[in-house]
């Protein structure tokens, strides 16, 4: 799966698999990463009380959670890659994958149609601006599309000002919009849940 960015630099985005595994910790790790390295994810995964093994951290227990996880085939979202080094993750799947959501007030359910959801976005601090993320949201559309999903839904922020980094891992509504999401929910002035139509590939 392949995205481009503007020149010099080239973008390429790959699901994540355990062989690529080492270089979601490499991102996670870098500098600006401690949000992630909390929660690896596995937040909207979860629903009800988590029991942590002695002696290991919250952070631990769910990089380990995400790491078993891929090891049994799952592909819980994309890595990004530019010029060869990983700057850029987006968590998505099938809906039903994100038990939290259920018990969310703002991104419960719209309506009983199967839909894929996006739920996170994360990007290293040294290229954030450059469009990481915008990248990552056009290979989320392909592999979602690609994996049979014909509704894609996301939950972004939508306020005028800017936010701190580490609030928006949702993303934010004007970079849905350029992608062709519609707006079919809002429950709180700020949150909305949208969504994308996605047309099967042609053979």
């Amino acid at each position: 799966m392949l995205a481009r960015m503007s020149a010099p630099h080239r973008f390429d985005i790959q699901p994540l698999t355990a062989a690529r595994f080492r270089d979601l910790e490499a991102l996670f790790n870098g500098p600006g990463g401690s949000q992630v390295r909390g929660c690896w994810c596995m937040f909207y995964r979860r629903s009800g009380p988590i029991a942590i093994p002695k002696g290991t951290s919250r952070g631990e227990h769910a990089r380990a959670s995400l790491k078993a996880l891929v090891k049994q085939g799952c592909v819980p979202g994309l890595v990004g890659y530019q010029n060869g080094e990983p700057v850029g993750w987006v968590s998505l799947g099938p809906r039903d994958d994100f038990a939290r959501l259920e018990r969310s007030p703002v991104m419960k359910r719209v309506d009983d149609k199967p839909v894929w959801s996006v739920v996170c976005f994360y990007t290293a601090k040294r290229v954030r601006g450059g469009g990481v993320a915008a990248a990552m949201l056009k290979g989320a559309i392909a592999f979602a599309r690609d994996c049979g999903a014909r509704l894609l839904e996301a939950y972004p922020v939508d306020r005028k000002q800017r936010c701190p980094d580490e609030t928006m891992w949702f993303g934010c509504k004007a970079m849905y919009d350029r992608a062709g999401f519609a707006e079919v929910a809002r429950r709180k002035p700020t949150r909305v849940v949208m969504r994308k139509a996605l047309r099967a590939k042609r053979a």
